[in-house]
């Protein structure tokens, strides 16, 4: 069996491991690089294999970064099942259209300036057309239920706990090379232990190869913050100044968690009366939907609250506001008085975000609450590295806003997390990959399981590297 590291190897975006195993092409992922914006486009738009020969691809959760260039896959000659869960297959029906309309948008405008400059247009990554192509290809497998993906192969899939319908993969192998068989886990993202909504990670028991994530492999979340309490401070230190809150916020798993903690606030009666909270995404619309249409991922305490909220819904209260149309959405600009307003993207890359940014971030009456990870290279890292002048849509902003972050909202595993949920394992596997992680975090991990788990060979792959198990 080979593994070769396509993307997420030494980086925390682009997840695609390749196996070819028995003679099968099995793809663990593919997703969207997200980076420096040419090297994005070539990497996103040049795959690294054919896709034509890839037999089957099992996909871990639906974050654009594990899945979002699965259409430009099936553009590019896949025919083959993408196997998920059943929550992932549904979020991914709106979020790889979303990103192709994104896509197709962002061409179109930048088509228009190449024509007044007498340039070829360009194409984008992948179309409306590729996305709904794709959508024709997924097979949803629930949790724990094997699967045979080919022939001497078996697929389960376990609960990650990072966000809807996330799951780490368990492959059990007949491996005809090696004349016997092996287990390879691949964990895709780790979640945390105690979160709101989700059920905790599950386990695994035994693993011969493990691929895992490193994205906080050399940092601790902090034990002293309650993030309630940190929310509804920052929100009140805010309305004092006569403010609005502005978040960006990933569209699927961190605006729902936000809604949730602040539907809690409300009820306890520890928000003002005349708040305003506005969920600006049509995507983190269509997601929280989804997330209502899948109570079986929930852990107890949400399925009580469903129970006992006086509107049944966890997600919505008297003070909540969706929009979904431009319109709607350009109104907030003039909003009188304080307000919340929650926006993707949630490293503030693309999306309604931007405006709700250029329109705020100069008023220091105003917060940017940063909610999540931010990769290098992106507008929501520079805010939160506490850069003064900032570029949005090509232009200069000064940053008077106070700039928050609530780091116990992180949606990953941080180090001691990770060296637990590896712990689990029976033995130590013979070989370990740390993917999804910058070098720092993923070399600081790998010296973790060597030297407090006995795990004897922990390699930090390179981009492209190719390893014959």
């Amino acid at each position: 069996m080979d593994i070769t590291f396509f993307g997420a190897a030494r980086t925390v975006t682009g997840s695609q491991h390749l196996l070819d195993v028995n003679g099968y092409r099995i793809l663990l992922d593919c997703g969207l690089y997200q980076g420096p914006r040419q090297e994005s486009k070539d990497r996103n738009r040049h795959l690294p294999f054919d896709a034509r020969s890839i037999d089957v691809l099992i996909l871990s959760h639906a974050h654009i970064d594990h899945s979002g260039n699965i259409p430009n896959l099936v553009r590019s000659g896949f025919n083959g099942d993408i196997i998920s869960t059943f929550a992932t297959r549904d979020l991914c029906n709106i979020m790889l259209r979303d990103s192709a309309k994104i896509q197709e948008f962002d061409m179109e405008y930048l088509n228009k300036k190449r024509r007044r400059q007498d340039l070829p247009p360009l194409e984008p990554i992948y179309t409306m057309a590729d996305a709904l192509a794709s959508l024709k290809l997924f097979l949803g497998v629930g949790y724990e239920r094997p699967y045979q993906v080919a022939p001497g192969i078996t697929l389960t899939f376990h609960d990650a706990g990072h966000v809807l319908g996330s799951a780490f993969v368990a492959l059990d192998i007949e491996d005809k090379e090696g004349g016997q068989p092996l287990r390879l886990i691949f964990s895709g993202d780790i979640g945390r232990a105690n979160r709101p909504i989700l059920n905790d990670p599950a386990f695994p028991d035994r693993a011969d190869i493990l691929i895992m994530e490193s994205t906080y492999g050399n940092r601790e979340h902090p034990e002293d913050q309650d993030t309630d309490e940190t929310l509804e401070a920052i929100i009140r230190d805010t309305v004092k100044q006569g403010g609005r809150v502005i978040v960006p916020a990933f569209a699927i798993g961190r605006t729902q968690e936000l809604v949730y903690r602040l539907n809690n606030l409300v009820e306890a009666g520890d928000l003002p009366p005349d708040l305003a909270v506005y969920v600006d995404s049509p995507l983190a619309i269509d997601a929280t939907s989804i997330f209502r249409a899948h109570p079986e991922a929930y852990d107890e305490e949400t399925a009580e609250i469903m129970m006992t909220d006086p509107d049944h819904d966890p997600f919505g209260f008297r003070l909540m506001h969706y929009t979904r149309s431009a319109q709607e959405s350009k109104a907030l600009n003039f909003l009188k008085g304080p307000s919340v307003i929650i926006s993707a993207s949630g490293m503030a890359e693309a999306g309604r975000i931007l405006h709700h940014l250029k329109n705020n971030v100069e008023d220091s009456r105003n917060t940017v609450l940063i909610t999540g990870f931010q990769a290098p290279d992106t507008l929501g890292r520079r805010i939160l590295d506490g850069h003064k002048r900032i570029k949005i849509f090509g232009e200069d902003y000064d940053v008077r806003a106070r700039v928050e972050s609530l780091t116990g909202m992180s949606g990953h595993a941080d180090r001691s997390e990770l060296l637990a949920w590896a712990g689990h394992l029976s033995q130590p596997p013979r070989q370990t990959f740390l993917v999804h992680g910058e070098s720092e975090a993923a070399f600081a991990l790998a010296e973790r399981m060597r030297s407090q788990l006995g795990f004897p060979q922990v390699i930090v792959p390179e981009l492209g590297q190719r390893f014959t198990i």
